[in-house]
């Protein structure tokens, strides 16, 4: 499975001669102008709300493409309205797709369309491969429902927000690390606003000094699990 960060909270995992993309947000991102949103391939688009800091590039996306979104109903209906193929979720639902099994999984924000308009209940994804297992949180806070995931699967990597702010920050992704009892976490929704820049330094430290490691990818760079 190979990781790749778009910026802010998106990426785009290659799994399963298949491609996935999270939460695009790259044509109105400064700090990713240096991606061409047009050469990313997608076989599926996974949303966890419909903030427009996630679905920024999903239409654009989804139009070449021909992708599948994946979200909750309400932001499944809303680009169903227009047009696109999708397949509708719900917190603490499965489904098996041809690539693995994806369980849309609890988060504690907001969700709503850039008008305004219901976004239904935001989510994160727990997705589960023959190529490995990893939990993506989405826009949360630190939330006991955390504890819930190592019961279903056993982690190889964990995808938290760490700006602070609108979601956890630094400390409360160390406990969120506990919580779904993974030590290796890929960090994500940071430094794209001021809001939410942190020290990149501090907080790796701040995960080594628990025995864990903190991964801050550059925008366009992989890993692999």
């Amino acid at each position: 499975m190979k990781i790749t960060y778009l910026g802010h909270a998106g990426l785009s995992i290659e799994v399963a001669n298949k491609h996935l993309v999270i939460d695009p947000f790259v044509t109105a991102n400064d700090l990713a102008k240096h991606l061409n949103v047009n050469t990313i391939e997608a076989d599926y688009i996974l949303i966890t709300h419909a903030h427009f800091d996630h679905i920024a590039d999903v239409e654009v996306i989804a139009q070449r493409t021909g992708a599948k979104i994946v979200s909750n109903y309400e932001i499944f209906m809303h680009f169903s309205e227009k047009g696109f193929d999708g397949h509708p979720m719900s917190q603490g639902g499965s489904w098996q797709f041809d690539f693995g099994k994806v369980t849309y999984t609890n988060a504690v924000h907001g969700s709503s369309f850039q008008d305004g308009s219901y976004g239904g209940n935001p989510g994160g994804f727990l997705i589960e491969t023959n190529e490995g297992t990893i939990y993506i949180a989405g826009d949360t806070a630190l939330t006991y429902d955390m504890k819930l995931i190592p019961l279903m699967a056993t982690l190889d990597l964990a995808i938290f927000p760490i700006g602070d702010n609108f979601t956890m920050g630094i400390d409360t992704a160390i406990l969120a690390s506990d919580f779904v009892a993974c030590n290796k976490v890929l960090g994500y929704h940071y430094d794209t606003f001021d809001y939410i820049k942190i020290d990149h330094e501090e907080a790796k430290s701040k995960f080594s000094a628990k025995k864990k490691e903190l991964i801050l990818l550059d925008i366009g760079a992989s890993i692999n699990i």
